[in-house]
């Protein structure tokens, strides 16, 4: 059984917290947040945000490539960016089972494999 006073601490709505409280870093803004978002430390076009870590992988003119992000708080707010078309567009991409999908031929397979083999010397 609760005595008074705790019955009254768990009914009461907690008290409103200071305004020092209130604000937060950009980076909690961004918690469990994944995409691509403008780089916030300025390095490069864009860094991929991470459940809400800024991580290695970013990119520069559609190109992506590893940077490791500094070992500072992030001191900016985050902008997400548009998703960019892989460079060569997105028709040089195949699926996985494109392949399959084809009867296979072993002669190509074969003319294939001596096509390279003559190109080489």
């Amino acid at each position: 059984m609760l005595d008074p006073e705790s019955r009254r601490l768990l009914s009461d709505p907690p008290p409103p917290l200071p305004e020092h409280e209130k604000l937060c870093s950009p980076k909690e803004e961004i918690v469990n947040e994944e995409g691509w978002y403008k780089d916030p430390y300025g390095r490069h076009e864009s860094r991929w945000i991470s459940d809400g870590t800024p991580t290695a992988l970013v990119r520069d003119a559609g190109i992506e490539l590893q940077d490791p992000p500094p070992d500072k708080p992030i001191t900016v707010e985050m902008e997400r960016v548009a998703e960019a078309t892989p460079v060569g567009g997105a028709n040089d991409l195949k699926r996985a089972d494109d392949a399959e999908s084809q009867e296979f031929d072993p002669q190509a397979m074969t003319d294939a494999a001596e096509e390279g083999i003559d190109s080489s010397w």
